[in-house]
């Protein structure tokens, strides 16, 4: 046996050749057995799983776009979970696989989305990656679009000269924008005379006027628009402009009405034009045919010649359309026409009075012309004009539109010249009404009465006593005195009463200024004006003046100013009694 034997030296240094060879294997192994591939990891990884996102990548507005994640390592049974940062609507209905799209949202600007990756196995390893996705906008060109106001009675985009003309662009749109607004707009005129110095050129809207010039004009503009990426679009338009000879005056005639026979019908006609050298301009009023002749009382138009006038709406047997024409004729020699057309219906029966008011106001005056500018008015309306105009016809007689018949004592009619009468019918109420004395009798015009009712009263009868009033009867009550006159016979009538409110204000004829409101022809004995009213009792209680649910005041009417007010009912107060009526 031969025994080798080895210096310290010598094992020693193939001990560590040895150790050194298996640590480098080690190490090339490690390296070698690891996942990979993707853009970045985590560094969350356990049990070598390793997620790769996918590559950065560009799309298009709109355009739908497939995730798809690569994963190794782990034990093989995979989650996945994506998300976005801003946002984005991710479909990924199975989350056991990688595969997810989405949809790229509308922008205006590239922009930039972070889309992660989240994986997790069974074991409980995660890991994640990221990959960003820029979104870049597909911009659609604006659209430039022009409107021009077009006339009736020119053909298309041909306009008189000397107006003022509005082109449009404010239905110019961007599709792709939000609100679809356009950024920018710029006018320029291509052909023809200069229309737009000085004029601004920036705006949605182009305003110009049109020249006048012995001949025909064409005048070429133009519309670009630009958007928010800078694409832009243009529309032309071309308009003809009529020479000042060929340009009409424009007329109106005004508005349709609807009047009775004989009220009046408002002429207010309009007419301007825009060439200076035609005028003046001259008017012609015509009424048409269609109405019976000389059915109107008059001539049928005030002052046919004139812009603003009137006309006196003729008399009709049923319900007539009357047209009235204006013609208007520049200096040119060129005419325009138009109508307005009146609804004229025969005047009704009336049922109660009208007011007796014929003037017409201004904004600081009372004048009896007709007043064009301060349409419907009193004075223009009801049976008081219509009387005035000669269209009405009364049974018996009276001023204005009233109208009224004298009773002798036994209640039988008297003419219109009889120099006594007892009572008055009026002939549009149908109310009989009592006429006052000035003999000292009991009827006498100056005897006062305070307010008393047993029946209808508000709560409260009033004053019974009369302490207040004048009068040759125990009580000076208004129902002692209804009793008085009812007990006389007074005409042969016996069912004498108070007059309602509405009833006694039929008799108020608003239009004496000068005198008491009444027709002394008829009723004579009502009273002086002085500064004391001349107040005439209501039957009707007032609601104000309530004292514990009870009516302590009664209407009452003043003959001299023509207003009505609530008197406490033991006020002294004059009576004028009625009865009958429609």
């Amino acid at each position: 046996m031969q025994l080798n034997v080895f210096s310290g030296s010598d094992r020693y240094s193939g001990v560590l050749d040895r150790c050194l060879i298996f640590i480098a294997v080690v190490m090339f192994l490690a390296a070698c057995g690891g996942g990979g591939g993707g853009d970045s990891d985590s560094g969350n990884n356990t049990g070598n799983l390793v997620v790769n996102a996918g590559p950065d990548a560009t799309v298009t507005e709109g355009a739908s776009y497939a995730l798809s994640a690569q994963v190794s390592g782990g034990d093989g049974t995979y989650t996945y979970n994506w998300t976005a940062s801003p946002s984005l609507s991710i479909a990924h209905d199975d989350t056991s696989l990688s595969a997810a799209s989405f949809v790229a949202p509308l922008v205006n600007n590239a922009t930039q989305y972070t889309v992660t990756v989240s994986v997790n196995d069974q074991s409980g390893n995660t890991a994640s990656d990221s990959a960003v996705i820029t979104i870049a906008p597909v911009n659609i060109p604006p659209q430039a679009s022009i409107a021009v106001p077009q006339r009736d009675d020119l053909p298309q985009n041909t306009f008189p000269g000397g107006v003022e003309l509005i082109l449009d662009g404010t239905s110019s749109r961007d599709p792709d924008a939000s609100d679809e607004a356009v950024s920018d707009y710029m006018w320029s005129q291509t052909d023809g005379v200069n229309v737009i110095t000085g004029v601004e050129t920036n705006l949605s809207t182009l305003t110009i006027v049109t020249p006048i010039a012995n001949e025909e004009q064409s005048l070429s503009f133009e519309l670009v628009v630009t958007d928010s990426e800078g694409a832009t679009d243009t529309q032309a338009i071309t308009i003809i402009v009529q020479s000042e000879s060929d340009t009409l005056p424009t007329v109106s005639a005004g508005v349709s009405q609807g009047v009775f026979s004989g009220e009046i019908v408002i002429l207010e006609g309009e007419a301007t034009t825009s060439i200076p050298n035609a005028m003046p301009l001259t008017y012609l009023w015509e009424r048409s045919n269609n109405v019976p002749a000389g059915s109107t009382a008059g001539r049928p138009i005030d002052d046919s010649d004139a812009l603003s006038t009137f006309a006196v709406a003729p008399a009709v047997s049923t319900s007539t359309v009357v047209a009235y024409t204006l013609t208007v004729t520049d200096a040119n020699g060129n005419s325009v026409e138009d109508t307005v057309n009146v609804q004229v219906r025969p005047m009704p029966t009336p049922l109660i009075n009208d007011t007796g008011f014929l003037q017409q106001a201004t904004n600081n005056a009372l004048t009896q012309a007709q007043q064009n500018e301060f349409p419907g008015q009193d004075g223009q309306r009801g049976a008081d004009v219509v009387e005035q105009n000669g269209l009405i016809e009364k049974a018996g007689r009276g001023k204005a539109g009233f109208d009224f018949t004298r009773l002798n004592a036994n209640g039988d009619e008297q003419d219109a010249d009889a120099d006594t009468w007892s009572c008055v019918r009026d002939n549009v109420t149908g109310l009989v009404w009592e006429v006052k004395t000035d003999d000292g009798t009991f009827q006498d015009k100056d005897f006062t009465y305070s307010w008393f009712s047993e029946e209808v009263n508000g709560g409260f009868e009033g004053d019974e006593t009369g302490a207040n009033g004048t009068c040759l009867l125990t009580n000076c009550n208004t129902s002692a005195y209804v009793q008085a006159v009812n007990a006389q016979g007074l005409c042969g009538f016996y069912d004498w009463r108070l007059p309602t409110h509405h009833e006694l204000f039929s008799l108020m004829h608003l239009g004496i200024a000068a005198d008491v409101a009444i027709d002394e022809d008829y009723f004579p004995n009502t009273g002086e004006v002085s500064s004391v009213p001349l107040w005439y009792w209501t039957s009707v209680p007032s609601a104000d003046g309530v004292n514990s649910d009870d009516a302590q005041n009664a209407w009452a009417l003043d003959f001299d100013s023509g207003v009505d007010n609530f008197l406490n009912k033991s006020t002294a107060g004059r009576v004028r009694l009625v009865r009958a009526g429609r």
